[in-house]
């Protein structure tokens, strides 16, 4: 056990300090500037430094783990409870020195470089899509304006090429110009998205894990990029369950007295996989991933008497529990033998 705890409330330039005693009695108090803060905590000797994990909080971890001192990363959520009447810096620092003194409380482990850069990349993908996305909603409202009403989705792309290309005059020449100088911009955020694409899918060919990963239905390189950007170490998770509720993928609970009460899914973990694990849930229940499906498995029985929607999340956390199994038992995935109904 370290002899010290300093709690950190990081910024842009300016740090803020707290340093405790293991029993919580303040030590000292310091504001130091971005280099004023590392060359103290190189001096310091060997500590446990809490922070938040926000902005810049695993570089600093890094940063810290490598001149000798324990770092713990506290979820912001989990150190507000304790900031004491006003806020500022002073008050968070205090906070997450006492945050980090609870005995149940959970961390956050640091990421390595790689982990960063694999998010970064599933980040710019994401951003991109995103930015295609709204430049074919903007080339859709423009030709509305003019009639033309055409579905939502990237494959209308060429329909709408094909009306551009007609010379029926039924839209003036600024207009042809407009959409054509939007369909411009799709195309060049289509090749920006396939690189990137290729980039993932040669980073989930590369590692073990990712590759496992893919061995189950409904996991592509996207997924397996952002299990590996984003997921913890499996072996944090005591089970499955706690996998699955970590990524948001469980009821939220309204229980008192003794009395149960589930509503909807917490929605309180990891966005990316959860939303990533659901849409691979959706494609093994559309008509092509139907005619998989085994005759008297769990799933079939689900689809059978709830709505899609509902199957395709229940079937995410079964995903979410299979891919824990898997991580953990360093184990490819099988195909789960179905069960007779009682």
């Amino acid at each position: 056990m370290k002899n010290m705890i300093i709690g950190v409330d990081l910024a842009k330039a300016v740090f803020q300090l707290h340093g405790a005693a293991p029993d919580g009695k303040p030590v000292f108090r310091k504001k130091l500037s971005r280099n004023q803060f590392l060359r103290f905590m190189s001096q310091y000797p060997d500590a446990v430094v809490a922070m938040e994990a926000c902005g810049s909080a695993h570089y600093w971890a890094r940063e810290l783990g490598e001149l000798g001192h324990d770092v713990l990363l506290i979820p912001p959520q989990y150190v507000r409870p304790f900031v004491k009447r006003q806020k500022n810096d002073a008050a968070d620092a205090e906070a997450i020195v006492i945050a980090a003194r609870q005995p149940e409380m959970r961390f956050v482990l640091p990421k390595t470089e790689e982990q960063q850069s694999h998010a970064a990349l599933f980040r710019a993908r994401e951003r991109l899509v995103h930015q295609r996305t709204e430049l074919v909603n903007a080339l859709r409202a423009l030709l509305y304006e003019f009639g033309h009403v055409l579905p939502a989705g990237i494959r209308q792309l060429s329909r709408i090429d094909a009306l551009l290309d007609t010379e029926d005059g039924a839209l003036p020449l600024l207009v042809r110009d407009e959409c054509r100088d939007l369909l411009e911009q799709i195309a060049e955020k289509t090749v920006r998205i396939d690189a990137r694409t290729q980039k993932a899918q040669l980073l989930a060919e590369r590692t073990g894990p990712a590759k496992r990963l893919q061995t189950m239905p409904g996991v592509g390189p996207i997924t397996a990029l952002a299990f590996e950007a984003f997921a913890p170490d499996m072996t944090s998770f005591r089970r499955g369950r706690d996998f699955a509720a970590w990524l948001g993928l469980v009821p939220r609970q309204h229980s008192s007295g003794g009395k149960e009460r589930l509503g909807r899914i917490t929605k309180a973990g990891q966005a990316d996989i959860r939303r990533l694990l659901i849409i691979g849930a959706m494609s093994r229940l559309n008509r092509l991933g139907r005619s998989c499906i085994q005759k008297g498995s769990w799933l079939e029985r689900m689809l059978a008497k709830k709505p899609r929607m509902l199957v395709a999340i229940a079937l995410a956390n079964k995903m979410a529990r299979a891919i824990w199994a898997m991580m953990t038992k360093q184990e490819d995935y099988r195909i789960p033998t179905p069960t007779v109904a009682a």
